[in-house]
């Protein structure tokens, strides 16, 4: 018994998107040149494209269209201090891990930092241990591994900071010894360790755009907060507050714990 004239234009278009004769990211002919092509109703055509979707290959994109699903080579962050530097920090924010990407023959790279006050709230405000509605510096980049969007990290500082000297949060631009190591410096906060919570969540507007990710919400992100605690004369206290946001489809992490090989093994298909 033949196929249904749905699935063999499915497998046709499968075949094309494979060989890349249609390549990742790029938008399948519209629905009316797809009808022409095959000689096909515009339910065949539609119940082709499903098959596509629910096999992963394309997304449909409101208003835009049907585009082929680009695919990644997931990059594993380490997020135990093997990568701590001598600015204090670990992996999965900052030079540790821009140095981390670049360690494994691959290309990394950050924007210039965003830099914006804003009033503390919510988990901003808990972590930090200010008050709601508190001054904080928030610090934005994006960031990229062989020039697709890797991740977004925000850090968040007391305002306090700048009053008592650190300016240079204000400034946008890169604070190439690390803020970590600023902040010792400059006001003699050191670092004495650091907690992270890791959350998933479906992207906001924002992320699914920068990300390129498909509109439904299906491919979650993870977020990692990071809070960095420092040393205080009434005990240690918060001092900044890392988000850093991975979409799920091109992020892995692992963390160590006592002797392990050097090898760190390849990503997982879970």
């Amino acid at each position: 018994m033949p196929e249904p004239i749905y699935q063999q234009i499915a497998d046709d278009l499968r075949s094309q998107i494979q060989s890349r004769q249609i390549p990742p990211g790029s938008q399948l002919p519209t629905e009316l040149q797809l009808r022409e092509k095959y000689g096909a109703s515009r339910n065949t055509i539609r119940d082709a494209l499903n098959r596509l979707v629910i096999l992963g290959l394309v997304e449909t994109r409101p208003g835009r269209g049907t585009f082929v699903v680009e695919k990644f080579e997931p990059f594993i962050t380490t997020l135990s201090g093997d990568w701590q530097t001598d600015s204090g920090l670990g992996g999965g924010e900052g030079n540790a891990a821009l140095a981390e990407v670049n360690a494994r023959e691959r290309t990394a790279k950050a924007s210039t930092p965003r830099v914006e006050v804003k009033q503390a709230a919510g988990y901003v405000a808990d972590r930090l241990q200010v008050a709601p509605g508190a001054q904080v510096i928030s610090r934005h980049q994006e960031r990229y591994i062989d020039d697709q969007p890797w991740s977004l990290q925000t850090s968040f500082y007391p305002m306090e900071f700048v009053l008592q000297g650190a300016t240079r949060l204000l400034e946008a631009a890169d604070i190439d010894e690390g803020t970590v190591e600023y902040l010792s410096v400059a006001l003699n906060l050191k670092q004495v360790g650091y907690r992270d919570l890791i959350a998933v969540r479906s992207p906001d507007q924002n992320e699914t755009n920068f990300f390129r990710l498909p509109a439904d919400g299906r491919v979650p992100v993870f977020v990692l907060l990071r809070t960095g605690f420092a040393e205080d004369p009434a005990g240690v206290k918060a001092f900044r507050l890392t988000e850093s946001v991975f979409p799920s489809d091109r992020n892995q992490f692992v963390i160590n714990a006592g002797e392990v090989p050097d090898r760190l093994g390849s990503a997982a298909d879970v």
